[in-house]
């Protein structure tokens, strides 16, 4: 399929895992597709492999640098068209909030939550001029659900969800659609980071009895973003294998 032929995507925390495959998708349906993130090795990495042509190093909760970086964007292919924003951190795991410094919380705020807002703000301007755009963020089953010992994550992620929310209702008239996923537990090197015990908790929760995939969570990615998904924003999309069933 050629969903994506003639728009233009700027996807956030693409250089690898959920972010990069949802790239890759991107790419083969199309797109011109532009990415942000803080990882350069990776991002050299994609523009060697011709994978994009362009990828900018950007600290999503510089609202300066990111709104001069849109900008720039918009001077090269002259529309914007999709924003997908898989940036993120989890923090500290297995961690009651007795023992979670308030650094670490605001650490993790100021990244998943802080930077959603700016970017949103930020890709907001050209889409109203055009009157019509695509804007997801990638949120967790643990913004919903809650997950013991993480309450940073979990906290900036029900945030996350309300941004949405109340975003996707200030714009629902415009031709911008504004939405969330939340997925359960994928298989990305971010998890490398989880505490082993809280991820087997989290895996157990799964009634299909596994992680999810980054491919899964492109597949309907791209769907949300299309110009086929007209009648939905505001919405938190499901990717959980059965864990989430309301």
């Amino acid at each position: 399929m050629k969903r994506f032929d003639d728009q233009v995507a700027v996807i956030i925390g693409g250089a690898r895992g959920i972010g990069r495959t949802i790239v890759e998708r991107l790419v083969l349906e199309g797109a011109q597709v532009c990415i942000l993130d803080v990882l350069k090795n990776e991002l050299d990495e994609l523009i060697k492999l011709n994978v994009v042509q362009h990828a900018f190093v950007v600290d999503i909760t510089d609202e300066v640098h990111l709104k001069e970086t849109i900008q720039n964007i918009i001077k090269l292919y002259g529309r914007l068209d999709i924003m997908i924003n898989s940036a993120g951190i989890v923090g500290p795991t297995a961690t009651k909030i007795e023992h979670y410094s308030l650094s670490d919380f605001q650490k993790i705020l100021n990244i998943n939550l802080n930077g959603a807002f700016n970017v949103t703000k930020a890709v907001l301007p050209p889409m109203v001029k055009q009157n019509y755009g695509r804007i997801l963020h990638i949120t967790s089953i643990g913004g919903k659900e809650g997950n013991p010992g993480m309450v940073g994550y979990t906290a900036s992620k029900a945030g996350l969800m309300g941004l949405v929310k109340g975003v996707g209702k200030e714009y629902a008239d415009t031709g911008i659609t504004v939405n969330g996923l939340a997925p359960a537990v994928i298989a990305t090197p971010m998890n490398k980071d989880t505490d082993p015990e809280m991820l087997k908790y989290m895996t157990a929760k799964i009634p299909m009895g596994r992680l999810g995939t980054v491919e899964e969570v492109a597949a309907l990615v791209c769907w949300i973003v299309s110009k086929e998904a007209t009648f939905n924003t505001g919405f938190i999309f499901d990717i959980s294998g059965g864990r989430a069933t309301y």
